[in-house]
């Protein structure tokens, strides 16, 4: 007699093609992956770079200035890691000191002055933890912005495109409208720095990555993000034209959604926003 053959057990699509939270840790820190100002040339125009935070001096970590997209004029700022060693160690490796949050914070300042959507593009392990950035009070200036931004009479979109790091990344991140590529996180601790502190070894990085939740999918679900923008099968920098294409249209998106919406109800909803989140039932 014949062996029975034990049959295969199906896997729902769902289950066949889920990513850990982890793995799209891996994928926001691929090297190839667009930055900043890579999404800056490709989905924006007339980009003209602005410097200096008028109190210490500039900062290559957050470039920032004014741009068109599709003819509308906006103010951009963001982080900006750069490529090869000799931009890395100008960018920081996008680190942002105080004066770069401070620049940031110029900039959208000019933005509400002449009426202007901010577009926040965010990319950062952390803010630099240095002792000169210290010196210069770097929790302040994030502070500041996170208030600052709360009460800025302008639209905001924010958008995280790979690492969204700490207050680092929330320092220019409260906006009307937080967007994330599909392959991103946004967390308040990396999951090396989470796993030295719960268990000692950064070795167990993958089990807080996916203990934290820090993926878009999870972020969406307890709004903590409003939009997910959807990348190339296998990530962004597998064809970052399909990727700034989507990028670019979720900001028109949001553009068009949000200058509909007069300032006052904008900086309530801002508000309310914000409130809501953390907020569970017993």
């Amino acid at each position: 007699m014949g062996t029975k053959k034990t049959p295969k057990k199906k896997i729902s699509p769902k289950k066949k093609y889920a990513i850990s939270s982890w793995k799209r840790v891996e994928i926001a820190r691929h090297p190839r992956r667009p930055m900043m100002l890579d999404y800056v040339a490709s989905c924006f125009d007339d980009f003209i770079e602005l410097h200096g935070d008028r109190h210490i001096g500039d900062d290559g970590a957050m470039p920032a200035g004014l741009i068109r997209v599709d003819g509308i004029k906006c103010v951009v700022i963001g982080h900006e890691k750069g490529r090869g060693t000799d931009e890395k160690l100008k960018r920081n490796f996008g680190s942002a000191g105080p004066e770069g949050y401070r620049k940031a914070l110029r900039m959208m300042k000019i933005a509400e002055k002449f009426k202007l959507p901010v577009i926040s593009i965010i990319d950062t392990p952390g803010a630099y933890p240095g002792v000169e950035a210290e010196e210069r009070n770097i929790a302040e200036s994030i502070a500041y912005n996170l208030r600052e931004m709360m009460l800025l009479r302008t639209q905001i979109i924010a958008i995280v495109i790979g690492e969204g790091g700490s207050g680092g990344a929330l320092g220019i991140g409260v906006a009307d409208r937080v967007m994330m590529m599909e392959n991103s996180y946004y967390s308040v601790i990396s999951p090396e720095g989470c796993a030295a502190i719960l268990w000692k070894d950064r070795k167990y990085a993958p089990d807080a990555a996916n203990a934290m939740r820090l993926d878009a999918k999870n972020l969406k679900r307890l709004g903590i993000i409003d939009r997910i923008i959807r990348e190339p099968s296998k990530g962004a920098h597998t064809n970052p034209s399909l990727a700034s294409k989507n990028l670019k249209d979720s900001i028109l998106d949001g553009i068009k959604e949000l200058s509909s919406v007069p300032i006052d109800q904008l900086l309530e909803q801002r508000y309310k926003k914000y409130r809501a989140m953390g907020e569970f039932i017993g």
